[in-house]
């Protein structure tokens, strides 16, 4: 009998103990993650990339949380450190170029539909009609315009044949345009109208869009292929089950609404940067005119 009752609490505290250690080491697999703060305190352009990395983590069933790392980096610090692998970022989200998916692990799924590539002008308020007869890419060459000194923007300008200034710091942009220095800075749908709200003395050009063929994605330390994996397995589960489009449209619907870009004169560039393993035979990835009819 005593035997019995000794194996019978033998067997409780092994399953106890089993327990406990599939406790731990189900805690154990759950890490903090990294993601960049804003460059200035603010700027809200990281806010929708940070939900999406939240919800594609969900979905790829990690129970890894992220945080901003409290350090305000450049985009070339900040793929500068996590390509080393310090502990400092796990995740950064920003355009592919060829340099960059070198130094870096990209997940090829572009997490804002190439909206990056689609730029509005902003220009300083009361010119609307200062570029209102700019209807090519020569026609646009005199005027003068600025970039951030680190942007892949800035080289494909650039290599369009655009004179293109920088700045080392992102606030100067809109600084010089108040000053006349400037006659426009290409912005993004995502980024345009939020410093329109941000920065006074501003407006949005009418008439023109720029186009090209641009993606930015999540990377990881290209070490991290598990990471880079978990992403992508959530990106594509989230894109399957339509939570990837209501979060998009929830954050850029209106936005596109408002830029009015069947109204625009389109004019197209090349990027010399985009990687040849861009994925532009996906098109379900891509935001292109036709998705209009999807925004109420």
């Amino acid at each position: 009998m005593f035997q019995k009752s000794r194996s019978r609490s033998t067997t409780w505290y092994g399953v106890v103990a089993a327990c406990l250690l599939l406790g731990v080491l189900h805690a154990a697999q759950a890490a903090t993650l990294y993601f960049p703060s804003p460059e200035t305190a603010d700027d809200e352009r990281g806010n929708y990339s940070l939900n999406l990395l939240r919800l594609v983590l969900k979905k790829a069933g990690s129970r890894d949380t992220v945080e901003r790392n409290p350090l305000n980096m450049l985009q070339n610090r900040s793929v500068l450190e996590l390509a080393m692998g310090n502990g400092k970022l796990d995740v950064i989200a920003g355009v592919t170029t060829k340099e960059r998916e070198e130094k870096l692990l990209p997940i090829r799924i572009p997490i804002t539909k190439g909206l990056v590539g689609w730029r509005l002008l902003l220009i300083k308020a009361g010119q609307r009609e200062r570029l209102r007869d700019v209807r090519t890419l020569h026609d646009l060459l005199p005027f003068r315009v600025a970039q951030g000194h680190d942007w892949p923007d800035t080289v494909i300008l650039r290599d369009n044949g655009l004179l293109v200034s920088t700045v080392a710091h992102y606030n100067s942009l809109f600084t010089m345009l108040n000053l006349d220095r400037l006659d426009y800075v290409p912005r993004s749908l995502p980024e345009i109208w939020a410093e329109l709200d941000h920065y006074r003395g501003l407006d949005i050009d009418p008439y023109l869009v720029l186009h090209y063929r641009s993606a930015d994605y999540f990377f990881v330390n290209r070490k991290n292929t598990k990471l880079a994996e978990t992403i992508r397995r959530g990106l594509e589960i989230a894109m399957e089950d339509g939570t990837f489009d209501k979060l998009f449209y929830e954050h850029y619907g209106k936005l596109i609404k408002d830029a009015n870009l069947e109204k625009r004169h389109v004019i197209e560039l090349v990027n010399p940067l985009l990687p040849v393993e861009t994925p532009v035979t996906r098109k379900e990835l891509w935001f292109s005119l036709d998705d209009l009819k999807r925004i109420k």
